[in-house]
Formats: C-alpha cells, sequence, structure tokens
C-alpha cells in the first residue's frame, strides 16, 4: 500500500505595513476628508460673499457644536460595530429636563446635573438592552429613540420654557477672548484630548477596535466586550445631555422637538469622516474633520440662500458617495492583496 501526502503552504503578507509612513498617514480616506475641508473652505471664502467674515466661522462652530460633541462618544460606539440612534431624543430630553426643573424654581446649575444624570442614566439602559439582554443596538437605539422623544414631549407638552439665567445663555454664545471661537469649543476640546487618548493610546481603545473587528476574538483575548460596549453607550448618552444643555442656552429655549434629527447628522459625520459601518476602523480626526466639512458646506450654501432641503439633499448624497466609494476601494484592495497559494513539494512514503 502507498500512501501520499501533500503540503501545501500560503504565504500571507501584511501590506499596510509595508509602504513608508509618510504613505500611510497622507494616502487615507481621513487625509481626503481633511483635504476636502481645505478645499471647500478656501473655494468658499473666495467666491460665497460673506463667508470669510469673522462671524461666520462663530456662528458654524455654534451651529455645530453638538454635532462634534456627540461625534466623539458614537466613534467609539460604531468602531465596535454597533449604532446610537437616540442620540438626538437625549439632546431634547435633557433640554426639556432643565428647562423643566428652571421652571419649577430649581438653580439652573442642579437643573443641568440633573439632564447629566438623565443622559447618564438613559445612556445605560441602551447599553444594558445591548449588552445584557443581548438585543441589537439597532433595534434599541430606534425604540428609545422613540421613548426619549415621547417623555420630553409629555413633560413641556407643545410649550416651551424660555427663562434661563442671562449668564449662563451669554455664555454658552459668548466668544474667547480676542478671537472669533465660541467658548464652547473648550469644553470640546477637552473632550477631544480625552477621547483621543482613550481610543488611540490606551488598551480600553485597542479593545474598542478588536470588538468591532472580531467580537469573538477580543473576547477570548481578555478583552471585556460587554463591559465595553455598556461604558461607550453611557458616555454617548452623558456626551448628548450635556449637548443638549448646551443647545438649551444657545437658543434660549427647552421644547421636546428640540434637536429632531440631529442623530442623521451626527453619524452622517462619523461615516463620512471614515469609520466603518461594520467597526472596526475609523480615526477621530477624520470625524471632525468631517462634522466642520458638512458644516462648512451647509454655511456656504446658506449664505447662496440654498434652502434647507436641498442642504440635506446634499449632505446626503456626500454621505451616500462616501459610503459607496470606501467600498469599492475596500473590495479593490481586497482583490489585490489576495494572498497566492503556492505548493512547497511532496512527499510519498511507501510501505
Amino acid at each position: 500500500m502507498t500512501a501520499a501526502t501533500t503540503t501545501t503552504t500560503t504565504t500571507r503578507i501584511i501590506r499596510d505595513f509595508d509602504k513608508p509612513l509618510w504613505r500611510r498617514v497622507l494616502l487615507t480616506r481621513e487625509m481626503a476628508i481633511v483635504a476636502l475641508l481645505l478645499f471647500v473652505v478656501i473655494i468658499s471664502a473666495s467666491t460665497v460673499r460673506g463667508f470669510g467674515q469673522p462671524i461666520t466661522l462663530t456662528y458654524l462652530l455654534l451651529d455645530i457644536a453638538p454635532i462634534l460633541l456627540i461625534a466623539l462618544p458614537m466613534t467609539l460606539v460604531m468602531i465596535t460595530g454597533e449604532i446610537d440612534l437616540s442620540v438626538g431624543s437625549m439632546v431634547g430630553l435633557s433640554s426639556v429636563v432643565t428647562g423643566a426643573l428652571v421652571q419649577g424654581g430649581i438653580p439652573f446649575e442642579v437643573a443641568a446635573l440633573a439632564a447629566l444624570l438623565v443622559g447618564l442614566v438613559g445612556g445605560a439602559f441602551n447599553g444594558f438592552l445591548v449588552t445584557v439582554v443581548g438585543l441589537p443596538s439597532l433595534a434599541v437605539t430606534i425604540g428609545t429613540l422613540a421613548l426619549f422623544r415621547g417623555l420630553a414631549v409629555g413633560i413641556l407638552g407643545t410649550a416651551a420654557v424660555t427663562e434661563f439665567p442671562e449668564f449662563w445663555t451669554d455664555l454658552a454664545k459668548a466668544k474667547i477672548a480676542g478671537t472669533t471661537v465660541p467658548v464652547v469649543m473648550i469644553p470640546f476640546l477637552i473632550l477631544l484630548v480625552a477621547f483621543i487618548l482613550l481610543l488611540h493610546y490606551t488598551p480600553f481603545g485597542r479593545g474598542v477596535y478588536a470588538i468591532g473587528l472580531a467580537k469573538d476574538a477580543a473576547r477570548f483575548s481578555g478583552v471585556h466586550v460587554e463591559r465595553t460596549k455598556f461604558i461607550l453607550f453611557a458616555l454617548s448618552g452623558l456626551v448628548a445631555a450635556f449637548a443638549g444643555v448646551f443647545y438649551t442656552l444657545r437658543y434660549g429655549s427647552a421644547r421636546g422637538d428640540n434637536a429632531t434629527g440631529l442623530e442623521l447628522q451626527v453619524i452622517a459625520a462619523v461615516v463620512l469622516g471614515g469609520v466603518s459601518v461594520f467597526g472596526g476602523r475609523g480615526k477621530i480626526y477624520g470625524v471632525v474633520a468631517a462634522a466642520l466639512l458638512i458644516g462648512s458646506l451647509a454655511s456656504a450654501l446658506r449664505l447662496m440662500n440654498v434652502t434647507s432641503d436641498v442642504i440635506n439633499i446634499i449632505t446626503g448624497a456626500l454621505l451616500i458617495v462616501s459610503v459607496v466609494a470606501a467600498s469599492f476601494l475596500a473590495w479593490l484592495q481586497k482583490s489585490r492583496r489576495r494572498p497566492g497559494r503556492s505548493t512547497t513539494g511532496a512527499t510519498s512514503t511507501a510501505s
């Protein structure tokens, strides 16, 4: 009897690191968004009347501040392969909680802290349903989107609270001394540094990427998958509540329908900024650049008397193009990197 054994060896090469550092840094989707942002700003400043004015920068940053704030934790949530669609409703709920408590005679500072607590509890509720109960985040946050918005409308109805301490409303719209940059950018920059360090320079952040790439592999590697996701959902609710307090002060009004649809703008900024909808990929600076790009484009179009409906259409088209382009490039790279197979040899034995 003769038996033949053939050994086949597959060669795999990680090509992401066989290129120079400048190519790995500059030739990325995030840097493409940064370049597009610079292009839009330069073209708008030279062709759109009023775009280059300092007041335009002030109002642009005030308009997109809630998006910038909420996009930070949303980036980490989506890198794990999850999503939080309830953030816009949480902005509205925290706004209503602040307004209702102030209307009831509670000091604004206490009311704002209560709103932050509501955001933390709401985010933790999302995290509990996703990580403990095991429900998909898409279904959970669609449900809590309606729940939080219903609570907001139920508390105030169609009424609005407009009486807030003048000190806080002025501070929300104030600018840093000697600049055109709003004061709200200070807490944003603090949170930006904190989330960058958390995501890119800690074991927790590496675990976030690992969960998005392969949840089961991450779990067997020692990553606390459920705990990590729970923390991220809680942070998402907390930051959304902070954005809700700012939103209330900036517009001087607490209403149940505040920030309706804001979650779509946040998700558009995150996905356009290079975060994969399948998880495992993304960088915060790309998301910040994408939020600034969306805000700059909308500001320039408004100055050109373009209606908000057309602006939404353009933003949606830009998002679809970015997703399709990313998927196409991923498929193209995968086809080019498909490992080859070679037969190294065969050994025959006879008995």
